[in-house]
């Protein structure tokens, strides 16, 4: 990526990011009495440091079709919800047991297991609080909204991240194939990235053909961003990263890296990426920043 690519690129998602955390805060609900311990500890994770990269998928398949995606927000907000929820729930020790999460303490070691797991609790049902808000219902037509909410709503369930997740904990120190490999990372990681994509341009009023192909572009980018993932734990700086490196080695998790090599997983995510850049060059001008972004997942390792 060139370098005036790589700033266009970091100057939008920038600008994005500062949207996105400046709503979260608007909207979220202040401590009190005696929830205040649970509130701060979801908040603690909610702003610790995230890229906010789902969300942003979001406003992105928006404005592939549709300007202002600001009128969008709150729901993008609400991805942001599930994802950090996530992430405190996979912190505990009896899912991947990380004591950092982006440099910082993880929940559960900065207040305590129940406590974690509460807020991981809250900011699931909190998301969908965002999704249904009487300011986004004002703005965006219901037919496509629920439309929307039902598809991230699938996304995080048992036919996608939580499913995933299942998959990768019962994988833990065993052979896994490619097969059983990518059923895992299309759920785990794929299907909240594609949903996320998916749900800004349905609520843009995208037309079918377009939903099916950013369906096509969602699977492509999800997988290089987690093959990429997987690359980093192995391969990246700790420093840069905020957390252990090489704790799936230490699992014995099945990995991109484990099963296909360090080249060969490179070459898959490439291939993964390119096939996304193609699919998003109909769109001219408008798939612009998706495409920097595309090519920026790759370049996270290499």
């Amino acid at each position: 990526m060139k370098a005036k690519d790589l700033d266009k690129l970091l100057s939008y998602l920038e600008e994005k990011k500062k949207l996105i955390e400046e709503t979260l805060e608007k909207y979220f609900p202040k401590p009190e009495a005696l929830s205040e311990r649970v509130i701060s500890a979801a908040k603690y994770s909610l702003f610790s440091g995230g890229k906010r990269i789902r969300p942003i998928l979001c406003l992105l398949g928006y404005e592939l079709f549709q300007e202002d995606s600001e009128r969008v927000l709150l729901f993008a907000c609400g991805i942001e919800c599930l994802h950090t929820y996530s992430l405190i729930h996979d912190d505990l020790p009896a899912m991947d047991d990380d004591d950092f999460r982006r440099g910082k303490p993880s929940c559960h070691k900065a207040f305590d297991e129940g406590t974690a797991i509460l807020a991981g609790d809250g900011l699931q049902a909190l998301a969908f609080y965002f999704f249904s808000h009487k300011e986004l219902v004002k703005t965006v037509n219901s037919k496509r909204l629920l439309k929307a909410i039902n598809l991230i709503a699938d996304a995080v369930s048992f036919n996608g991240m939580v499913g995933g997740q299942m998959g990768d904990l019962l994988m833990e120190g065993k052979k896994g194939d490619k097969k059983v490999l990518k059923w895992i990372h299309e759920r785990k990681t794929g299907r909240l990235f594609t949903a996320s994509l998916i749900s800004g341009a349905i609520l843009a009023n995208a037309k079918r053909k377009d939903i099916k192909t950013l369906e096509r572009v969602g699977r492509a980018l999800g997988l290089a961003f987690q093959i990429v993932d997987d690359l980093l734990d192995l391969l990246g700086d700790e420093k840069k990263l905020g957390k252990p490196v090489k704790s799936d080695l230490k699992k014995k998790k099945l990995t991109y890296p484990a099963l296909y090599g360090v080249k060969a997983s490179q070459e898959l995510a490439r291939k993964e990426v390119e096939k996304a850049k193609s699919m998003l060059k109909s769109y001219g001008e408008r798939a612009e920043n998706l495409l920097l972004l595309s090519e920026f997942i790759y370049q996270r390792v290499n």
